[in-house]
């Protein structure tokens, strides 16, 4: 995930509306550097999981539909994975590829039990017939063999995700150069990798490769310990619940900011105490902090990717 470090490192140099600022990481690493709070994969208890393939499928759909919860304030990651494993529950057969590349909006909604038209929804049906079609062109319909494919590493699994899936082609183009983000392909790789315990499908000998995911909790949480520092008018925009564009010079940098922020913090804390800590571990806890933080105020931006 070297594009991806170098890239977003390139944009947090060149930020016009968002700032890295060093004491805030310094004082994060301080507080972490003994001990990462431990926030276990599935800590809520709400996805499929039962050591298998099917529970590959699973995450890879569910990943593929892992984006943009608003403007509808009920809806949130919880509602789409307790729903999809609910569907899986019922009916192994469910996210088969073949009929991954038939569902429907109404079918979809059906399945999460929503009342309303879902966020993004045309574009949340496109991507799982992406899915299935794909799936079952070049990996005989299973999720399982793409991970097999990888040769146990989570870089060459990002990679063959974002080759093979233009879905998960999370990239963009920031003051005429191209960055790379990678957040649902990372995550994928990632969730494996927890749900697993980092044994069979879940096993990558490079895990330390992937970076945070750059999403919409995350940058409001490294805002509030003090890591980023808005603009004013960035901070406007926010506080006003104003709709800020994808692919915006705002919105590439609160994506990338972060994850060049969390990359200093790792190895702050590696040189502070020759822990070698994760991106994947500090993503989980700062994701945690979160949600369970009903008073955090984030960007809003309507994106397939995050």
């Amino acid at each position: 995930m070297e594009e991806v470090r170098a890239t977003t490192a390139w944009v947090a140099f060149h930020s016009s509306h968002v700032t890295v600022d060093s004491s805030g990481i310094e004082k994060v690493a301080e507080t972490l550097k003994d001990s990462i709070p431990k926030v276990e994969w599935d800590f809520e208890g709400i996805h499929y999981f039962d050591n298998g393939p099917l529970s590959v499928q699973y995450l890879f759909v569910l990943d593929a539909l892992n984006f943009c919860f608003w403007p509808d304030k009920e809806l949130s990651y919880d509602n789409l994975a307790s729903g999809l494993k609910e569907a899986l529950q019922n009916d192994k057969s469910a996210f088969d590829a073949d009929r991954l590349q038939k569902y429907t909006g109404p079918e979809l909604r059906k399945i999460l039990k929503w009342p309303s038209p879902l966020p993004l929804e045309d574009e949340r049906v496109r991507l799982m017939h992406e899915v299935g079609f794909e799936l079952e062109r070049s990996f005989d319909g299973k999720a399982s063999k793409l991970v097999e494919c990888c040769e146990k590493s989570a870089s060459k699994l990002v990679s063959l995700i974002t080759c093979h899936f233009p879905g998960f082609r999370d990239h963009t183009v920031y003051k005429g150069r191209q960055i790379f983000l990678y957040k649902r392909a990372q995550i994928f790789a990632a969730d494996l990798w927890g749900a697993f315990k980092g044994r069979g499908y879940g096993e990558f000998n490079d895990v330390e490769s992937l970076t945070m995911f750059a999403d919409y909790i995350v940058p409001a949480v490294l805002q509030q310990l003090g890591v980023l520092r808005y603009s004013l008018s960035l901070s406007n925009l926010i506080e006003s619940n104003t709709e800020i564009c994808s692919g915006s010079e705002e919105e590439v940098e609160l994506r990338a900011c972060s994850v060049y922020a969390v990359e200093e913090i790792r190895d702050l804390i590696h040189r502070k105490s020759g822990k070698q800590v994760l991106s994947v571990e500090l993503d989980l806890w700062l994701w945690s902090f979160g949600v369970h933080c009903p008073s955090l105020q984030h960007h809003q931006t309507l994106s397939i990717y995050y």
